[in-house]
């Protein structure tokens, strides 16, 4: 059976809404129809650095721009392609955005849906264990740089 490797990269977008961490998910329908949640992400195209896709999938899939605050690590996978009749190894490189900018509205035709959702409902939407523990472990950066904040910002005068 032929075999390929196929790299993408994603994002995970977040800002604070209503007083609460949100992040945007995104909803397509997999093969047997079925609505699934997933972080955006999408395929590295020639000559595009793994943060330039980052920002471009988010872009199309989602409706909203980024800014990259760093990379939160990668997961990898096998899958079968019926379409190309081959087993793939794919790894998927996801950074950490904060939200600059547009409407979920305007995804692609990709997506069924883009939504803001609480990062806690978030990890219990998310249809693939991988991309939650991507979630979560954007989720301990956010808290940590939050905790830094806030600390920081309580030091007294000497």
């Amino acid at each position: 059976m032929k075999t390929r490797k196929h790299t993408s990269s994603g994002g995970v977008v977040f800002d604070e809404k209503e007083g609460r961490l949100q992040v945007i998910l995104i909803s397509h329908l997999n093969l047997k129809g079925r609505l699934i949640w997933c972080l955006p992400k999408g395929s590295v195209e020639e000559g595009e650095s793994l943060q330039e896709t980052a920002l471009r999938e988010v872009r199309e899939e989602t409706g909203t721009n980024g800014h990259i605050l760093e990379k939160i690590g990668r997961i990898q996978y096998w899958f079968y392609s019926r379409q190309e009749a081959s087993k793939i190894f794919k790894t998927v490189h996801f950074y950490l955005l904060k939200y600059l900018n547009g409407n979920t509205e305007d995804h692609d035709g990709e997506v069924e849906e883009a939504r803001w959702v609480c990062i806690q409902e978030a990890l219990g939407m998310l249809a693939h264990s991988s991309e939650r523990s991507i979630l979560e472990k954007a989720t301990r950066t956010l808290n940590a740089q939050q905790h830094h904040d806030s600390s920081s910002s309580q030091t007294s005068p000497q």
